[in-house]
């Protein structure tokens, strides 16, 4: 299904890549997108629009290629971002600071709209302390929350100028990603192969709960959560092992899937068709996990384009609503993985799913859409 993806080639290696979300009521698929760079001289967060759709061919197949709305010079790589609403994106640096950009759509331009300087430090052993890396941010506006190789959460108000809230010695490790389980509840995940919740409402600092991978503490570098089963949370790391948790079950992962054969950078569930799962990594590949029902009724296990349906092993949960994520239930322990690029050699760092709508963006220097993900 290459046919469908269109690329672009922007030279800079890209390290996130968002779609803009719709609006609510929105019918049609996403149609701009922002990305981040590291490791250039030069780091940028840029806009970019997938084009009109007067470019779209007989059957409605579009061909263009994506086009560069607008872009503004970033200081440090971009080590996350998250848009806070239609005009707001949130930036982490790996300076430390956290700064929020606009993107003025009447005039096409990005300016800083609020800059929280090193949000995230070192402290030295002099007076100046030297930023440490901001390595995940998570929004649900006006509120932003994030988290650093300093071990620190911060929770900052779109709207105010200090933070909220600031959880100093959160964890002893890096803290690599973030997502919220409730409006006051996030989990963290840490460079020692824990998971940990926070209230973010409580004073209290320690997190009341803890979760982590058997034995080896393997670090752990992206996370996101069920969007209908806010207790479904799916994690990836250093091992390139997908690990789905249920927070309700005991302290280990309910099931551990072979998957990447370097790190995995990001997870995402699909937002609005959660059967649907996707992973990238540093091994140049980004897989699709498909977990709906109708994939047992297949005749065939190994489709062409290196697809396969992998056989899951699972603990017995009694639930009156099983996921698929969870199930027990052997008939329905049949996942088809694609990879969507079969032949990528450098490093997929990030990928954003929307409706039919896949972005992705390499090491490279290029960033991929697939506007048909379900074709």
């Amino acid at each position: 299904a290459m046919e469908d993806v269109s690329a672009k080639f922007v030279s800079q290696k890209i390290s996130r890549t968002r779609w803009r979300p719709l609006p609510a009521a929105a019918l049609q698929p996403p149609d701009v997108f922002a990305t981040g760079s590291w490791d250039n001289e030069d780091n940028r967060v840029s806009i970019w629009s997938v084009g009109d759709l007067g470019n779209a061919g007989l059957n409605g197949e579009y061909h263009g290629e994506p086009h560069l709305l607008c872009d503004i010079q970033h200081n440090g790589d971009i080590m996350d971002m998250q848009f806070l609403d239609q005009e707001r994106i949130v930036v982490a640096s790996s300076t430390g600071t956290v700064t929020i950009f606009r993107h003025h759509q009447n005039n096409q331009t990005l300016s800083a709209n609020h800059r929280w300087e090193k949000a995230h430090y070192h402290v030295g052993q002099d007076t100046s302390c030297g930023g440490a890396a901001c390595t995940g941010v998570v929004c649900n506006n006006p509120e932003i929350v994030t988290v650093g190789e300093d071990g620190r959460i911060n929770l900052f108000r779109a709207d105010q100028r200090d933070a909220v809230r600031t959880i100093d010695n959160a964890d002893s490790s890096t803290l690599h990603a973030v997502t919220f389980l409730r409006t006051t509840e996030i989990l963290t995940v840490n460079s020692i192969g824990q998971l940990k919740i926070f209230f973010l409402r409580q004073q209290r600092n320690e997190p009341s709960q803890i979760f982590s991978l058997a034995g080896d503490r393997v670090p752990l570098h992206c996370v996101d959560r069920h969007p209908n089963q806010q207790h479904i949370v799916a994690t990836g790391g250093q091992d390139g092992m997908l690990s789905i948790w249920d927070i309700r079950q005991g302290t280990m992962p309910v099931s551990l899937l072979n998957a990447h054969e370097a790190e995995m950078w990001e997870v995402h569930f699909h937002p609005s068709d959660p059967d649907h799962l996707f992973t990238c990594s540093e091994d140049g590949s980004l897989w699709h996990w498909d977990t709906s029902t109708n994939v047992s009724e297949k005749p065939s296990f190994l489709h062409q384009g290196g697809r396969s349906t992998a056989y899951l092993s699972h603990s017995t949960i009694n639930q009156s609503v099983v996921s698929a994520w969870l199930s027990n239930d052997p008939t329905k322990d049949r996942m088809e993985i694609t990879n969507l690029i079969p032949n990528q050699t450098l490093s997929v760092n990030s990928l954003d799913v929307l409706g039919p709508c896949l972005v992705y963006g390499t090491d490279a220097e290029a960033i991929y859409v697939n506007r048909q993900l379900f074709a």
